[in-house]
């Protein structure tokens, strides 16, 4: 791999991309307004099928898996499609300022589960009281009450929240040794692929396509921005930049997307930010920028924040 130092012009863009994730979650509570949480999903990943399809069809990139990928895959794709089933009913009922910084506690989860899974990847005194810190903000934040108007049922969103982070830390550390073996696209495209029957299924049985007889333009421009923005653009800038750059130098710049996770939730649905808010978040995004800075390496990647449509 030709490793390239990280230059000013490759900051702003990894900057760009963390951003852009940031607001991951705020289009996600947008989308909910007119679209279910199971149909929500659905048009997400669907947007991000035709994306990814595209896009690998350009660069002549396979996307038939092998007959020894497929139960790898499979199980990325259970796990996938579980995680973010939990994330979108989870979002739906809280607000979306706890969302994302709850969400993005998931680099505390993968770390814990690398230590024991993940030869060499041994935590820490000093990574151990990082993970203690953000560990401390997801309590601080998961007991906060958010305003009514934004949140249905806040303490079971917020717990589906953060079973979501679980489940997304040990999808990133089953990632990161499956794209040992396999083409890192083809596993975002089978994942995302595997999960459209089963939304489809669901939304099927157990919602109405739409919340009203009127989209707001809003909704329709959130499931976009997910599809072609989150899934899409981001996913292929962060492919590019994987492949000439140190995943521990890049996944530095990680920690910005709960910070403007947050500050997007106040500035499109003027969701107050609390004291208490304001000291979790400042406690998991030091702890996990802390844990990361230590714990992440090009030999070990599962601890750094990794990046392909992770939420």
């Amino acid at each position: 791999m030709d490793i390239r130092p990280i230059g000013l012009s490759t900051a702003l863009f990894t900057l760009g991309i963390c951003i852009l994730w940031g607001g991951n979650v705020v289009a996600i509570k947008f989308g909910l307004i007119a679209f279910p949480p199971f149909w929500s999903a659905f048009w997400r990943f669907l947007i991000c099928c035709i994306v990814v399809f595209l896009w690998s069809h350009w660069r002549g990139l396979s996307l038939l898996p092998q007959r020894s990928e497929i139960r790898q895959l499979g199980i990325l794709g259970c796990l996938f499609t579980v995680q973010i089933a939990s994330l979108n009913l989870g979002v739906n009922w809280t607000s979306p300022a706890y969302g994302v910084v709850l969400l993005n506690a998931n680099p505390i989860f993968a770390n814990l589960l690398a230590h024991f899974v993940v030869p060499g990847d041994r935590l820490s005194v000093r990574r151990v009281i990082a993970l203690l810190m953000a560990f401390g903000g997801i309590c601080i934040v998961f007991l906060g009450n958010p305003v009514e108007t934004l949140a249905e049922r806040p303490m079971m969103g917020n717990l589906l929240v953060i079973l979501t982070s679980f489940l997304l830390g040990i999808r990133v550390v089953y990632t990161n040794r499956l794209v040992q073996s396999i083409e890192p696209v083809r596993a975002v495209f089978w994942q995302a692929m595997g999960s459209l029957p089963v939304f489809l299924l669901c939304g099927w049985l157990f919602e109405p396509p739409l919340l009203s007889s009127f989209v707001p333009l809003a909704s329709l421009l959130a499931v976009a921005y997910q599809g072609v923005i989150v899934a899409g653009f981001c996913f292929v800038g962060w492919t590019i930049l994987l492949k000439h750059h140190s995943p521990s130098k890049l996944s530095m710049f990680g920690f910005v997307s709960p910070i403007f996770g947050v500050l997007f939730s106040g500035l499109f649905f003027g969701e107050p930010i609390t004291s208490r808010l304001w000291i979790g978040l400042i406690a998991v995004t030091l702890g996990i920028f802390l844990v990361t800075r230590q714990g992440s390496s090009p030999s070990n990647p599962a601890t750094g924040l990794v990046k392909e449509d992770a939420q």
